[in-house]
């Protein structure tokens, strides 16, 4: 298995249909795997070779999808950046996997000058925009159109085909090792359940490309050789536009899309009649905005996955009857490529009811973290996963994620790590002593709230505090409400109690996450 594998059989199958549609800009199959060819063949003439890393920082776009293949084409590995970090994280990013060439779009443009500054190693830098490119860049079409096509080396299996860097408890990225078969066996596993992209699917790519589940979505498009239509970033009313004029099948939200669609008051002057399948994960959804989502959409099947970036990304799904069954409480039933189970701290597996640590077991687990053998011991233990999540069985085999154990929390679809914030904030002059917790948030699922001691005779507002935490870490972790306090609730071992900091938020809510 192999991630180029369905751009050839496109090319075999339906050479002369569309398989990119971005703006005005519409590619076939055999137009997509001859530029492929040519940009492996520029990567190469730069000195990439087997299992060099290539990144890329960048929105959606045909150019993207591109970059998917032809990476491994060349016989490299793929590390797609965090839009949304800042450049310190960036370059960290960088910095750890080794990467050589990076490509950038418009949008990133000018953060160039300071990650060579910060990240020595990097020699090549590709412009995939339309605008003026860095200085000392490479055009991106003018790197395609002097390159000769190389042959695909079918690069696949058990190699590594990418790194996708995920927030660490610790304060810094991890970079998560995929192989092929990882990614491939999460993809068809997914795809067994017939729920997702049938043949012929024309799927809206609005969620980031470098987020594991915006990636899913393209998987699951490639593997049925489907149509692929790119817009740069979710915004309610070009997704929405982006569905009617293109006729779009399938699609992969996030519940913050999802809400801000179906609240949207451009909503019921869109035909969305064509979507027959919604895909949603990479936070729990509210019931409510559910239940609106189902009515807006009324000719779309949905289903939930579950998952983690550690998991290629999908551990288990709910699927469309389960949702007209009522389950919509639950994260569903494992995989056809999955095991699931929860266990104790001894490691051994709890009877269905009892709440424990939801452990993952199959082909799509990660081979491990990048350059970090403590980390990957620690949860991946006797072939499983330890997901770091709290849940439960019942009887049927239906997940229930009611907490964390980790102290992780989903704003928006992204994760953010409590102590990575922490960190951040501990850095404040006025800071004593702080602790990151989620809070229950109407538009973001969770909200990242920060709990703090302030030093003798000290100030502090929550836009002094957003500003300072920002100059290290990206925005969408910075603190969105602030609460100070006198002190913190401590166990006897000394450590805070973010239990109790977190009850008088999620008094009356069934569960402790969102």
């Amino acid at each position: 298995m192999y991630l180029t594998q369905g751009l050839h059989r496109g090319v075999q199958q339906r050479p002369d249909e569309v398989m990119t549609v971005f703006g005005q800009r519409r590619r076939t199959f055999t137009e997509v795997a001859e530029r492929v060819a040519r940009l492996a063949g520029a990567l190469r003439g730069l000195g990439v070779g087997r299992g060099d890393r290539v990144a890329i920082l960048a929105f959606n776009s045909d150019r993207y999808h591109e970059y998917l293949f032809a990476v491994p084409w060349a016989d490299a590995v793929l590390n797609p950046v965090n839009i949304r970090w800042s450049a310190e994280e960036i370059a960290y990013c960088l910095r750890d996997s080794g990467t050589r060439v990076l490509f950038v779009d418009d949008a990133f443009a000018a953060m160039v000058p300071a990650l060579r500054e910060a990240v020595p190693e990097l020699a090549t830098v590709i412009h995939l925009g339309e605008g003026p490119g860095p200085e000392g860049s490479l055009g991106y079409e003018e790197l395609i159109d002097g390159a000769d096509p190389v042959d695909d080396v079918r690069r696949g299996g058990a190699e590594l085909a990418g790194l996708f860097y995920t927030g660490g408890t610790t304060g810094s990225p991890k970079g998560v090792m995929l192989s092929h078969a990882n990614l491939q066996v999460s993809w068809l596993g997914s795809a067994a359940t017939g729920n997702l992209c049938p043949p012929g699917a024309r799927v809206l790519h609005a969620a980031p490309l470098f987020h594991l589940a915006g990636l899913a979505a393209w998987g699951a498009a490639v593997l049925v050789t489907g149509s692929h239509v790119f817009i740069p970033a979710f915004e309610p009313v070009a997704t929405l536009s982006a569905i009617a004029e293109h006729r779009i099948t399938d699609a992969l939200l996030v519940p913050t899309m999802i809400q801000l669609l179906v609240d949207h008051p451009a909503l019921h002057r869109h035909d969305l009649g064509s979507m027959r399948n919604v895909l949603y994960g990479a936070s729990p959804i509210l019931q409510a905005v559910l239940e609106r989502a189902m009515k807006a959409f009324p000719s779309a099947r949905f289903t939930q996955a579950y998952g983690m970036t550690e998991l290629s990304p999908v551990a288990t799904l709910l699927g469309p009857d389960d949702h007209d069954r009522g389950f919509l409480r639950s994260a569903g039933r494992a995989g056809s490529h999955s095991e699931v189970r929860v266990v104790g701290p001894d490691g051994n597996p709890l009877p269905a009811g009892e709440v424990g640590e939801i452990a993952v077991r199959g082909g799509h687990v990660m081979q491990g973290y990048w350059n970090k053998p403590e980390e990957t011991a620690a949860a991946i233990r006797d072939g499983w996963m330890h997901t770091g999540d709290g849940g439960y069985l019942d009887e049927e085999g239906y997940l229930y994620v009611v907490d964390r154990l980790k102290d992780m929390i989903v704003t928006g679809g992204e994760n953010v790590y409590s102590a990575e914030v922490e960190n951040a904030l501990g850095r404040h002059p006025a800071v004593a002593q702080c602790a990151v917790i989620g809070v229950p948030d109407p538009d973001w699922g969770e909200r990242v709230h920060a709990v703090v001691v302030l030093h003798p005779g000290e100030t502090l507002t929550v836009e002094e505090l957003r500003a300072h935490v920002k100059e290290s870490i990206a925005g969408y972790k910075a603190p969105r409400s602030l609460e100070i306090v006198d002190g913190m609730p401590l166990s006897g071992a000394g450590k805070i109690l973010k239990r109790e900091l977190r009850a008088k938020h999620w008094s009356g809510e069934d569960r402790q996450i969102r």
